[in-house]
């Protein structure tokens, strides 16, 4: 596969290129941008298997660039692949604005009008999707997506402006738009000659809440509250953390120390639980109480310790051993009383998971020895 791909260092470009470096590695991919020549544009033109044509236009010092940018380039390409007489398919991301009838609008569908007509004269299926508005990782902030710039600010600590927080925003994550690019690509789409192509997997919100779903990942350092990352959360939250300064990717979470070890929580969720880790010095005893709705997972990554266990009605202990350099998972049964020993000469860490929160009115921790 000889790919070309124009505006090949821009925010799709970079994506695009990234996933086909690690997984397409034997795909010959030539790459146009800005300071190439039309020389060596129209030389892989005439080489190239498939065309993904990413270049464009957006914001110009005038607005005869939209013509020249988006609708021209587009032309010659289109002119290129017809000369060459191979039936290159071409794929073009246009956007849901060249419905507009402003300066953009009409230069990205003259774009689109030009690619139709080279898959009428070339006879040759091709893919035009009129996208909405993109994010992810390595989009420019302050430019023209809302996303990016609510994303680099949150995390830079600078101020954001929602001018209207009720309008709803239509979204594409850049990566859903690299697996359909591949998949025209791999030819695992239908083209077309007449028709526009579409991406499935949009998302709408709000643009209030997109911006507070944002924050809400800003202030996750603060109280350990993380959302459930499921669909445009999770896609949300994967851009955000991309934009954190490089100074600022560790935070330090609140410590509880006293002479048994450390105590600290990582990780709370209002559905799943939380999740917390534990030092214990060398011959240590913690716990020693039962629950009677919350559970536990407990695994131990460093030392040896005596988990015990006993029903509160009954007098059998029992007891498991576990170490770091074996671990195991251990369930926290209701009912049972128990203690975690560290019967080694070195510290002991435990990663805890609990099914629940914290609630200091209603605990749910009730002591009692093993």
């Amino acid at each position: 596969m000889r790919l070309l791909i124009t505006g090949s260092n821009g925010f799709v470009g970079k994506n695009l290129r990234a996933r086909i470096m690690e997984q397409y590695k034997e795909w010959e991919v030539m790459c146009f941008d800005i300071d190439n020549t039309e020389e060596y544009l129209r030389e892989s033109v005439a080489k190239a298997d498939f065309i993904v044509h990413l270049a464009g236009v957006n914001r110009p010092k005038t607005e005869d660039e939209f013509i020249t940018g988006n609708a021209d380039l587009t032309a010659r390409i289109c002119g290129y692949a017809l000369e060459s007489g191979r039936n290159i398919p071409i794929l073009i991301t246009s956007s849901i604005q060249s419905d507009l009838d402003n300066p953009y609008g009409r230069s990205k569908r003259s774009a689109e009008e030009k690619v139709f007509e080279y898959a009428e004269k070339s006879g040759t299926d091709c893919y035009i999707f009129k996208l909405p508005n993109l994010f992810g990782k390595w989009c420019r902030p302050n430019y023209n997506s809302a996303v990016a710039t609510f994303c680099n600010n949150i995390a830079n600590e600078l101020p954001i402006q929602v001018n209207d927080p009720e309008r709803v925003m239509t979204l594409l994550y850049i990566d859903d738009l690299v697996d359909i690019i591949l998949e025209c690509v791999k030819g695992e789409r239908q083209g077309s000659k007449t028709d526009y192509c579409k991406a499935e997997k949009v998302y709408t919100e709000k643009l209030g809440r997109i911006a507070e779903m944002i924050k809400e990942f800003h202030d996750m350092r603060e109280d350990y509250m993380l959302m459930p990352l499921t669909g445009l959360a999770k896609a949300l939250y994967s851009t955000y953390l991309s934009y954190l300064p490089k100074d600022k990717f560790s935070y330090k979470p609140v410590c509880h120390k006293d002479q048994r070890g450390l105590f600290a929580e990582l990780i709370k969720t209002e559905t799943h639980g939380q999740v917390s880790i534990s030092t214990t010095e060398p011959g240590i005893t913690r716990g020693n109480h039962w629950h009677d709705t919350k559970t536990e997972k407990f695994i131990v990554v460093k030392g040896t310790a005596s988990l015990k266990f006993r029903n509160i009605f009954t007098d059998e202990v029992i007891e498991y051993i576990v170490s770091g350099d074996d671990p195991e998972i251990v369930d926290i049964p209701t009912g049972y009383t128990h203690s975690i020993t560290n019967i080694g000469d070195d510290l002991l860490v435990t990663i805890i998971w609990a099914n629940e929160l914290l609630d200091r009115d209603r605990p749910d921790t009730f002591y009692r020895e093993v």
